[in-house]
């Protein structure tokens, strides 16, 4: 939210569905730090765990960090230990924007649920999956800014979003 807020100020333009892609040694130093502030693995992260062992689920993670962000990606995956419960991980390798990145693997990969903390894709791709007729759900893990948006699948952590795919009712 504060880097959109930001670029509305600073850059004027009106809101569309355009991300940034860091070019510069500065930019990319910045991305870099702000990528740092995760710490800690989601509180949902065992759940997924557990659904993905009893095969409710098969899991995938699908991040749109840049290619320089590869080797953060990578501490990542061995920190969760994403290797004994993702069937497959991808980064976006060659700089796509984050939501068009994010909407060919999941045609790619016929998913039928994704899980996407950043509103902005989630529109696009809730707009984008109703024109094509695919009937994918796109859970959302809302923020403190954006709690205030009306959404189906909304919900406030991994967790809760996790114990939403093991129920019967999506």
């Amino acid at each position: 939210p504060f880097v959109a807020f930001g670029k509305e100020i600073l850059f004027k333009r009106k809101k569309q569905n355009l991300f940034t892609i860091p070019r510069g040694k500065l930019s990319r130093y910045i991305w870099y730090l702000l990528h740092k502030s995760s710490v800690f693995t989601s509180s949902g992260l065992q759940d997924i765990k557990e659904l993905s062992e009893k095969g409710i689920i098969e899991p995938y993670i699908i991040t749109a960090r840049y290619s320089f962000l590869k080797h953060d990606f990578e501490k990542w995956l061995k920190k969760m230990k994403a290797e004994r419960f993702i069937k497959q991980s991808f980064y976006n390798t060659k700089d796509e924007q984050p939501h068009l990145f994010k909407e060919r693997m999941i045609r790619e990969l016929g998913l039928d649920v994704f899980v996407e903390d950043n509103w902005d894709i989630v529109a696009h791709l809730t707009k984008s999956s109703r024109k094509t007729n695919q009937n994918l759900k796109v859970f959302w893990i809302y923020n403190l800014f954006d709690r205030g948006i009306t959404y189906h699948y909304k919900f406030p952590s991994l967790r809760k979003a996790a114990r939403a795919l093991s129920s019967t009712d999506i």
